[in-house]
């Protein structure tokens, strides 16, 4: 598709530009994802920069969280806010006069103009226009006040917002690098406003300007911004600049098929970390969202992701959010990690839990080595990290009741006899590692003329309280002798109690 010749010929800068309104979401983490592949893939520059100049929505704590997300992501940025660049200030706020001054450039070459009328006077013409059934807009009331009348006003301070004049009867059309070409008429385009009353720019007039003067050569956003690129491009146009390249990304849907909401799929960056989730995983998995690298991959490393991203593989079409995927993902990646790797994040739910104390020890038995083998064992069955957390109370912990179906099932005055004659063979055997614990129980099974598995489920029961998880004799020799013994003593008293 075409393609502006600066974005062609320069080295390639893209940008993500979030507004501290709220926390990042994974729709924005997506498009912060796709511009910083697209940058890493052609060498590009990736930039960041905030865009504050919604004064009345500001949310405190806002712009370090999306700070704090982007670098759990691993979105690494070259220019913006800490870390400088020549493009800077990178915060929209710190820029007023810039924009102010390509507002008189405009008013001064005719493409703009003040419009003083009020918020009142704008509501009535809005609500005449809609009992009226037709279109709504600005009338243009102001567009061709005489220069007299614009000093007077200027003079008396009344207040005034500075307005771009959307030329009559035009088609204005761009090329998009993922649907191709669109158009719009000028005359369903309102007049623009480009600064507010109180001189802050609106997000149209700083986005054109920053990204003209920060030199962006792609602008990659969310299909929303479809409708107000007609808009960008006459602005552009009326600055006498050539605009970037631009690129809608699809919509992302929940699983119905309905807008993300904070319940479907919509949480912050950060809650996602705290619910669990790795940040390669949630990497991985945005990534996918809306561009396919072919040959049906999908557990791709940020290294194979950067070298296979390209925007004639992103869909126009919604892609949804399928959080039951990321979680499969995100155990694909928990198996492969390095325990220590997760054991700060781990520890600290358990001292909340109150497991283990600060510093890694609560008692004789832990300790930072004890920490990283309960979770080698637990990770390859655990999908989050919170999860693998919360299921590992009998590691640290004796059982105080037992799994009630498996209960009824495995223990009886049978089992009970055979728990008391595995534990005195136990008690006896120094070597209580995971080989010989095996050897051990195939012994006695076979002594007994019994199946393995009726030493088995019994010895898990009596030991964690419940039916499942990791090999039994890997999870005797994490817990050690003592311990293990110390569980199947209660668990005899319980059976014949």
């Amino acid at each position: 598709m075409p393609m502006p010749e600066n974005a062609k010929n320069a080295r390639v800068r893209v940008r993500f530009a979030p507004s501290p309104t709220g926390y990042l979401h994974v729709g924005g983490a997506r498009s912060a994802l796709f511009n910083f592949l697209f940058a890493r893939r052609l060498g590009g520059d990736f930039l960041l920069r905030i865009e504050d100049t919604d004064r009345t929505r500001f949310v405190e704590g806002a712009l370090t969280e999306i700070y704090d997300s982007l670098k759990w992501l691993g979105l690494d940025w070259d220019e913006g806010p800490g870390k400088g660049g020549a493009c800077g200030p990178y915060v929209q706020s710190e820029r007023l006069d810039i924009y102010n001054r390509m507002a008189d450039k405009l008013i001064a070459s005719g493409h703009a103009y003040r419009c003083f009328c009020t918020a009142e006077r704008l509501a009535e013409v809005r609500a005449e226009q809609e009992k009226g059934g037709g279109a709504t807009g600005y009338d243009r009331k102001c567009r061709d006040l005489p220069a007299s009348d614009v000093e007077r006003n200027l003079s008396a301070g009344v207040p005034h917002v500075v307005r771009l004049k959307i030329p009559a009867g035009r088609a204005v059309a761009f090329n998009d690098l993922i649907r191709g070409r669109i158009e719009y008429q000028s005359d369903v385009l309102d007049d623009l406003v480009l600064i507010k009353t109180d001189k802050f720019p609106t997000y149209h007039m700083a986005n054109v300007v920053d990204d003209h003067e920060m030199g962006i050569t792609h602008v990659l956003r969310g299909d929303e911004w479809i409708a107000s690129t007609p808009r960008h491009a006459l602005l552009y146009e009326a600055l006498g600049w050539e605009p970037p390249a631009f690129a809608h990304l699809p919509v992302i849907l929940s699983p119905d098929g309905g807008k993300l909401s904070k319940r479907k799929g919509a949480a912050s960056v950060m809650d996602y970390k705290r619910a669990g989730f790795l940040p390669e995983a949630l990497f991985n998995f945005l990534a996918l969202l809306g561009w396919a690298p072919g040959g049906d991959r999908e557990k791709m490393s940020v290294d194979e992701l950067i070298a296979a991203f390209s925007l004639e593989q992103v869909s126009p079409k919604a892609s949804v959010f399928d959080e039951k995927k990321l979680e499969w993902m995100n155990g694909q990646y928990m198996a492969e990690r390095p325990a220590e790797s997760m054991a700060e994040d781990v520890a600290s739910i358990w001292r909340d839990k109150g497991w283990i104390a600060g510093g890694g020890v609560v008692d004789k038995y832990v300790d930072d080595g004890y920490i990283v083998k309960v979770i080698d064992l637990l990770k390859v069955r655990s999908r989050r990290i919170t999860e693998l957390a919360e299921s590992a109370s009998y590691f640290f912990v004796d059982p105080v009741d037992y799994e009630e179906k498996a209960a009824k099932k495995h223990f009886n005055a049978e089992s009970a006899e055979r728990l008391s004659s595995i534990a005195k063979t136990l008690d006896g055997i120094d070597d209580f590692s995971h080989a010989k614990l095996e050897e051990t129980y195939r012994a006695a099974a076979e002594n007994s003329g019994a199946q393995i598995s009726a030493f088995i489920h019994p010895t898990r029961l009596a030991i964690s309280g419940i039916s499942a998880g990791p090999g039994l004799f890997e999870m005797m020799e994490v817990i050690g002798k003592e311990r293990v013994l110390r569980r199947i003593s209660a668990a005899v008293k319980a059976i014949k109690g």
